[in-house]
């Protein structure tokens, strides 16, 4: 992930979490704030202490980042995420956290329609 896609300070945290918006499922709370004049959405990260040692802390932010960036093209831009891990995020493999993201991506509604394949239209 390109560094200007990723939210490291802490004031841009704090932004967020005050003026954002949040969603939550049993592994991840996503928290959302939008950023009209930015081109691309930002990423920012968090996982606590409490859910492992660094080497499973440092799994799930690379398999978090994977599902953005895979998911790129169909999510909203101009947007700023925040991804907190909770506990049951530490035992998921990748398809896993990918169908856990989405879910709360569909809930979020900042996931763009994707344009129909032309296969799946012309099946006369």
């Amino acid at each position: 992930m390109k560094k200007k896609n990723r939210i490291k300070k802490n004031e841009d945290f704090q932004k967020v979490f005050k003026h954002g918006k949040s969603m939550a499922n049993r592994q991840f709370v996503i928290y959302m704030l939008g950023q009209p004049e930015e081109k691309e959405f930002r990423l920012g990260l968090s996982v606590s202490k409490k859910i492992g040692n660094a080497v499973t802390r440092n799994r799930i932010k690379r398999l978090v980042r994977q599902v953005f960036l895979e998911e790129k093209d169909s999510l909203k831009t101009g947007i700023d995420y925040i991804v907190i891990a909770r506990k049951p995020a530490s035992e998921m493999d990748y398809h896993e956290v990918k169908s856990s993201l989405l879910h709360l991506f569909r809930k979020t509604k900042v996931h763009r329609a994707r344009p129909q394949r032309e296969n799946s239209i012309k099946n006369t």
